[in-house]
């Protein structure tokens, strides 16, 4: 897909209109305005954008006045908000020869805004790149769609997501976990850089170490200190996942594959535990992580309740 953009940008062949799409995360966004900086970079290197000049900024931060973004207005895209657009484009770029409009979540036009773009995209103005996101390909018009170039965006493998948030700093452990938990390149890289996340995963291999003390020190600990710091829904669901791949490293490690561990760092103390833990209890503790996630899910249980049955069902 970057291949197709790259080179389309040097033969200076960029269709009028593209259609980006793919699931949540996979990058569609960052892509269009990319491609906008390509093509209003005021000091590129080839096709590429510097990033720093002040239309690269500007485009960043929304206020190129020749770059224009459409978003759903409430639940819809509505046809007024395109029939501003058409008239935004028929007047002359205000910088350049060039103009471009990106249109998110397009799947959430109106029909009769659907309609109305597609007059646009029938007849471009010349200089005109359109760029629509959609992550539910299914939902736009055949006739919309069959204007556009289209361009699938597919989610990194979480390897090569770990590895790109260890280019923005984050310590591969937690580019490890954070990877595995979400496939959104800006996700993974809050979750890996938020303080809590990196406590998260503490009081996790902490959980592990209590489950050999005697029942009330364990339920003491599920009472100080997982339920305070899991105290959202969400990031219960989040702790528990932390817990199952924490099970899924003694696994592997009982198999002799230690590569693509997600606690790699903590190997001596894994290997330590893959040792003195039965199989079958791994297996079923995974089984019972599951099913406390699924209870989590579909019932009203009490969620110290839920953590303390877990707890001792893990412990036996």
């Amino acid at each position: 897909m970057a291949k197709m953009l790259q080179s389309g940008l040097e033969k200076g062949r960029i269709s009028h209109a593209y259609l980006f799409e793919g699931r949540r995360g996979t990058g569609k966004k960052a892509a269009s305005l990319l491609l906008a900086k390509s093509l209003f970079c005021l000091s590129p290197s080839g096709v590429f954008p510097c990033f720093q000049c002040r239309n690269c900024r500007r485009i960043d931060s929304g206020n190129h006045p020749d770059v224009r973004v459409i978003s759903p207005d409430g639940e819809t895209i509505k046809k007024e908000q395109i029939e501003w657009l058409q008239r935004e484009f028929t007047k002359t770029a205000v910088e350049s020869d060039k103009k471009m409009y990106i249109v998110e979540h397009a799947e959430q036009m109106t029909t009769s805004a659907a309609n109305s773009l597609l007059k646009f995209l029938e007849e471009p103005h010349p200089g005109t790149v359109a760029v629509l996101l959609t992550e539910q390909y299914h939902r736009l018009l055949e006739t919309v769609i069959s204007r556009c170039q289209v361009l699938s965006f597919r989610p990194l493998p979480p390897s090569e997501l770990a590895d790109q948030l260890v280019g923005e700093g984050v310590p591969l452990p937690l580019a490890l976990l954070a990877a595995h938990l979400t496939n959104s390149d800006d996700e993974a890289l809050a979750l890996s850089q938020d303080r809590w996340f990196a406590e998260a995963r503490t009081v996790v291999l902490q959980l592990y170490e209590m489950l050999s003390k005697p029942e009330l020190q364990l339920l003491f600990f599920v009472n100080d200190r997982w339920i305070p710091h899991f105290s959202e829904k969400h990031q219960l669901d989040l702790g528990l996942q932390l817990l199952f791949y924490l099970y899924r490293d003694l696994l592997h490690i009982q198999a002799g594959q230690t590569d693509g561990l997600l606690y790699s760092d903590q190997l001596e103390r894994l290997q330590q535990w893959a040792l003195t833990c039965p199989q079958r209890r791994i297996l079923d503790g995974m089984e019972a992580i599951l099913q406390a996630k699924a209870r989590f899910h579909t019932t009203n249980m009490s969620t110290v309740l839920l953590v303390e049955q877990l707890a001792l069902q893990l412990k036996r």
